[in-house]
């Protein structure tokens, strides 16, 4: 079990999605969290001519683009857009970022709450720290082009510098910014049910969720990665899915693949998820779409492993 922890929020305008300087009891730093709008009525505030490192959050049409997975994906794109950078004076790089980068709108920066703290190496480990989180973690578009490197510091140095990364970790998800967390499984179907690769299920309940699928994101996900996300599923339902199988969309139009479910975690921060198959998707079928009704392939649809096998076209497959 984790450590408990107090986290103290000032809200200097009184505005809770406004301005927030965020601390902690011990700790030399600062963390401070604004939406773009504010910036140029707060960037002479002190805080800002100081050293440290910032995270400028947003959504971006090029992630969108690359989210084509499946057609029950929203216009907008679930994971977040960021970039982390650092500066001798933050104030200098933000409003250069305010100027010349459009995509974001908030920012999380971090501080030293009094001098002698944070200085250019620190924060520049702090960014190449970051970075390497974001990139491991895979929960969000990096905008970053380029990878610091990591800079020298001493073995005290070293260590104070990844403390002070711990408490802006803690603080992030409080701030609604959770692409540094590693996502929680939410659901281990295949562990809880005992099913094996011979798929034997059955049972009245829904445990399959069948997604629209078009063809270049089928194979690059669905078959590729075994795996497929951006999923909305009801949350009674989210511990009984086994199963996913995949529609493709036209010129197919047909369900073609089932794969068993490993686990679902959270995709993004807008209540959608991602299934990982235990093992690589198998062709069923083809269940073709015939005369059903216009639309009914456009969102995900639950069904029974049991039904699926006896379906002839996509309406047998109704519970």
């Amino acid at each position: 079990m984790a450590d408990p922890y107090t986290i103290r929020i000032f809200v200097p305008y009184g505005e809770p999605d406004g301005l927030r300087i965020i601390d902690r009891m011990n700790w030399t730093g600062l963390g401070i969290a604004f939406p773009r709008e504010d910036w140029p009525k707060i960037k002479q505030r002190a805080e800002f001519a100081r050293a440290g490192v910032y995270i400028l959050i947003g959504h971006s049409a090029e992630g969108n683009q690359e989210l084509e997975a499946g057609d029950d994906f929203d216009d907008a794109d679930d994971l977040p857009t960021i970039y982390i950078g650092q500066g001798d004076v933050v104030r200098t790089r933000l409003e250069d970022h305010f100027i010349k980068k459009d995509f974001w709108t908030t920012a999380a920066v971090f501080v030293s709450n009094a001098a002698g703290g944070l200085n250019r190496a620190h924060a520049t480990w702090l960014e190449h720290a970051l970075i390497q989180r974001a990139i491991e973690v895979d929960q969000s578009h990096l905008e970053n082009g380029t990878e610091p490197q990591e800079p020298h510091l001493s073995e005290a140095e070293t260590a104070d510098t990844q403390a002070f990364l711990r408490e802006m970790l803690q603080i992030l998800p409080l701030i609604g910014l959770k692409c540094f967390e590693e996502p929680k499984v939410v659901a281990a179907p295949m562990a809880q049910s005992g099913l094996t690769s011979s798929w034997a299920a059955a049972g009245d309940e829904p445990d399959t969720i069948i997604v629209p699928a078009k063809q270049e994101g089928f194979n690059r996900v669905f078959l590729g990665e075994n795996s497929w996300y951006a999923i909305r599923i009801s949350a009674g339902k989210i511990s009984k899915i086994k199963y996913i199988a995949a529609y493709q969309a036209q010129p197919i139009s047909a369900i073609t693949y089932i794969a068993p479910v490993a686990k679902i975690e959270p995709y993004g921060d807008k209540g959608k998820y991602r299934l990982i198959f235990s093992e690589p998707a198998k062709r069923i079928g083809p269940i073709p779409f015939a005369n059903a009704p216009s639309g009914f392939m456009q969102g995900p649809r639950y069904t029974t492993y049991q039904k699926l096998q006896k379906a002839k076209t996509v309406t047998d497959t109704v519970l």
